[in-house]
């Protein structure tokens, strides 16, 4: 399953996330809502949910996702997923309204209860770790301002 992967995908998917999520944290409105467990909900973690989801499902149809902001399964049936995508498209939405630039969006692949990939990209800092099973794990530092390669 994961040779069927390419990392290099990921990695675009998440940069352009993180592209949407800068188009937010540049202007002067966030959209901030309040989840049901009283935790921020921003713009930005809403459009860059919707741009992982819709290029995954695009890309990798079979492989179902769990994300933050989606509506979980029931648990009888995720207990039966070998394989899932495991999501949070803006890890740390109180540093992103802070303005404070610690923040990232989060995609890994999960196997049998294991991790297999995983790509993490600040955004902010223009910084992107992705590791895959069996290949290691990197970091690629990009421009400042260059969030939409």
């Amino acid at each position: 399953m994961i040779e069927k992967i390419d990392i290099e995908e990921i990695k675009k998917i998440a940069i352009q996330a993180g592209s949407a999520i800068m188009k937010v944290y540049e202007s002067d409105d966030f959209g901030i809502k309040s989840k049901a467990d009283e935790t921020p909900l921003t713009k930005a973690d809403s459009v860059a949910n919707a741009i992982i989801c819709q290029s995954l499902q695009q890309r990798y149809p079979q492989i179902p996702i769990i994300s933050e902001e989606n509506v979980q399964e029931d648990y009888e049936v995720r207990k039966g997923w070998e394989c899932y995508w495991c999501i949070d498209p803006l890890d740390g939405t109180k540093e992103f309204i802070k303005k404070n630039g610690e923040f990232t969006v989060n995609i890994a692949l999960i196997y049998k209860d294991t991790p297999v990939l995983g790509v993490v990209y600040a955004p902010a800092m223009g910084k992107l770790y992705f590791a895959k099973a069996g290949e290691g794990a990197f970091l690629e530092e990009l421009e400042a301002g260059v969030w939409g390669l």
